[in-house]
Parts: structure tokens; C-alpha cells; sequence
């Protein structure tokens, strides 16, 4: 998507080769109008999958998975970090580790938001890693649904998740892939 790639090339900054800042539009301050077409571009790429409802964890994922989920026309399922206290005993859990905040987390689902024989959509801000992803994967399948695709905005594929999720299967989209970066510099994959 050459306009996310151009933003990124003007605002982002890569601060070394594993972290990139994009929080001027992305992920503290949103540009709504990129925001739209970030959606618009996903619910072309996984118009023909099927899909049933839309998936993010919280809080990044949420502004391009709402914004996808709203032109698909489905709902949108909001995986949490943290347990709340009008969560009630459906709850289903496994454990992820961020690598953005060096520390594991609990990625949490109320059961029912899911439902068996839904063909899920993830949707999140970046892939790097791939735990994210599959802790989201692990939620939807012990609800009984199958993944019909991933969707990143952001995927630095000079990272492992990305591979790891293919390898296993899942049909993975991304917006901007970033093959390689450092201080200062930023290279895409061609497409």
C-alpha cells in the first residue's frame, strides 16, 4: 500500500533495527483518513475469504480493525491484556510475550464473542514476531472458529513472524513490509 509506505518514509522512524516509531499516525495520534484506507485495503484483500468476524488485540490493532470490520460489514472482537472485572467465568486465556515491552502478558477472550464455525479476520498494528498472532490464533480455535486470514499494517519481515505464520498455513496480508531497517533508515520489500 504505496500510501501507508510514503507516510512511514516521512514520519516513521526506525530507531534501530527492531523498533519503529509510528505513533504520529498509527498508533498514539491517528490519521483517520489513512486510518479508512488501511481498512478499505484489507476488506478488498480478504473480500473473497468468507470471513465471519473481525479480530484485534488491544489497544493498536483496534482504529484499522474497526475500520475493516466496518466496511466488511461485520462484527469486530476485541482480545484484552488485562482482565476486567465485568468479565464473567467464560473466559479463555493464553500466554503471550511482547517483545515491544519485554514482558509476557495474558491475551484474553470472553468465550461467546466467538463462535463455533466462524471464519475469523486478525487483524494488528505490526508483525514481527508472530506472538501476538498466534495467541490470538490459539483464542480462536479453542472457541471452535478457523482463521481465514491475518492482516498486519506493519510487518518487518526481516523478522520471523511472518514466516512462521505462513509456514503454518495462514493466509497472511500485509500492508507495508519492511525487509530491512536500522537508525534512520528503512527499506521495503518489493512487491
Amino acid at each position: 500500500m504505496q500510501l501507508l509506505k510514503d507516510r512511514i518514509l516521512a514520519e516513521g522512524r526506525a530507531l534501530n533495527s527492531e523498533v519503529l516509531k509510528v505513533d504520529m499516525f498509527l498508533n498514539q495520534q491517528l490519521d483517520t483518513a489513512l486510518i479508512w484506507e488501511i481498512g478499505t485495503e484489507f476488506a478488498r484483500l480478504f473480500k473473497h475469504s468468507a470471513i465471519t468476524r473481525v479480530v484485534t488485540i488491544e489497544a493498536s490493532g483496534i482504529a484499522p480493525a474497526y475500520a475493516a470490520a466496518v466496511q466488511m460489514r461485520l462484527p469486530l472482537v476485541i482480545l484484552k491484556k488485562a482482565v476486567s472485572i465485568a468479565m464473567d467465568s467464560s473466559l479463555i486465556q493464553t500466554e503471550v510475550f511482547s517483545f515491544t515491552k519485554q514482558k509476557s502478558y495474558m491475551l484474553t477472550l470472553q468465550k461467546e464473542y466467538i463462535r463455533p464455525g466462524d471464519n475469523v479476520l486478525i487483524i494488528d498494528d505490526f508483525l514481527a514476531m508472530g506472538e501476538a498472532a498466534f495467541g490470538a490464533i490459539s483464542l480462536v480455535e479453542k472457541c471452535g472458529a478457523s482463521v481465514g486470514g491475518i492482516g498486519a499494517v506493519i510487518c518487518k519481515s526481516h523478522q520471523p513472524g511472518l514466516k512462521k505464520l505462513k509456514d503454518a498455513g495462514y493466509d497472511v496480508q500485509a500492508l507495508a513490509k519492511i525487509a530491512e531497517m536500522d537508525k534512520g533508515y528503512i527499506r521495503f520489500e518489493e512487491d
